[in-house]
């Protein structure tokens, strides 16, 4: 009888130890998988990574989480006996997505290696848009424009600028097409060929020159076109820029013998004011450099707002104010008014300040 026990006690005790050892293994036949060059338009591209449970328990996938959105996985979700095996299959959506990719999906499920890291990788080829994706902005009846905005960015004076706006005509007949730019001397549009068949590509040709546009600082330009002598006054051309100094050029002795612009502070807080309560504070610029310093354009974020220097020319060490004023009609809650101050100082040329506050409605 003892002997029996004694064998008894032994099995359940070998039993404990093996069930404790009893733990599933996930292991995937690859970890990375390179789809190679996919193109966008075939849409969401599968590869199924497969495995085998190898431990001597289920495996259970808990979760399966991928670095980005555009990769989608599906795996099974009841237990896994050992010696089965599965897949995990995942898809990449291309949908915008242009260009090379690698991306991660991460396996949580409760084998002895817990948590598994794949990998999927590629190019997507992009999409080859079409005439009518291109050239989507309609002008009239007979054209579409690929744009109607020239964007020059920064541009600096002593230069000139060029650029190029294509469109196709789209009716069945010719058109003629030309530019309107009377009283825009800063300015030169040619339209190639004035004279456009059906289905035919034409280009709006921009010269901009910033030198005669005698301003600073960002501009927006309009011109219009006609169609067979018809204004299209419902549709301009916009251009936009900011026009800046150029102090590329300049030597280190230029930059030590350059004027200097420093304000005492730029930005006023006003504190708590009433709806139509007015606003003033003046801000102080002196020239601390060694040539004089010419303020070359003041510019308020709005209407409301308004600024004014007592001189525009400063010689070294001078100062001189700039009186801003908020006008706080119609105004309520938390406001910040910028007022824009171009200088030809070339370490700092432009400067923002600041009215700062709150305006309580009027009762």
């Amino acid at each position: 009888m003892k002997k029996l026990l004694t064998i008894s006690v032994l099995a359940a005790f070998a039993f404990s130890v093996a069930a404790q050892n009893a733990v599933p293994k996930i292991n995937f036949k690859t970890s990375t998988y390179d789809y190679g060059k996919i193109k966008e338009d075939d849409g969401v591209a599968y590869y199924s990574f497969e495995f085998t449970n190898t431990g001597n328990a289920p495996l259970i996938i808990q979760r399966v989480a991928t670095s980005c959105g555009c990769t989608t996985p599906e795996w099974p979700k009841e237990p896994i006996a050992p010696g089965k095996g599965g897949k995990i299959k995942v898809g990449y959506n291309p949908a915008g997505r242009p260009g090379p990719f690698a991306k991660t999906v991460t396996i949580y499920s409760n084998a002895e290696t817990p948590t598994v890291i794949l990998q999927i990788k590629g190019e997507v080829i992009p999409h080859v848009k079409t005439i009518d994706e291109i050239y989507v902005t309609p002008i009239g009846d007979e054209l579409k424009f690929e744009k109607i905005h020239f964007a020059l960015g920064r541009i600096f004076l002593g230069r000139t600028y060029t650029d190029t706006i294509k469109f196709i005509n789209k009716s069945s007949a010719p058109v003629t097409v030309k530019a309107n730019t009377q009283g825009m001397n800063f300015m030169q549009v040619k339209v190639v060929p004035e004279v456009v068949k059906p289905n035919q590509f034409g280009a709006i040709v921009l010269t901009y020159n910033p030198d005669k546009r005698e301003e600073w600082g960002f501009i927006v330009d309009r011109f219009t076109i006609s169609v067979n002598d018809k204004a299209m006054n419902t549709s301009p051309i916009t251009i936009t820029a900011s026009i800046e100094e150029d102090f590329s050029k300049l030597t280190q002795k230029d930059l030590e013998n350059a004027p200097k612009a420093e304000f005492n502070t730029l930005q006023y807080d006003f504190g708590t004011v009433k709806s139509g309560d007015p606003v003033n504070y003046d801000f102080v610029l002196k020239n601390t450099g060694k040539t004089d310093l010419i303020i070359r354009k003041i510019k308020a974020s709005c209407g409301c707002t308004t600024a004014t220097p007592s001189k525009s020319v400063l010689k070294p060490g001078e100062s001189t104010e700039i009186s801003a004023s908020f006008r706080t009609a119609g105004y309520s809650g938390r406001q910040g008014k910028t007022i824009t101050v171009i200088t030809n100082d070339p370490r700092n040329s432009t400067l923002i300040l600041r009215l700062t506050g709150n305006v309580n409605k009027a009762q």
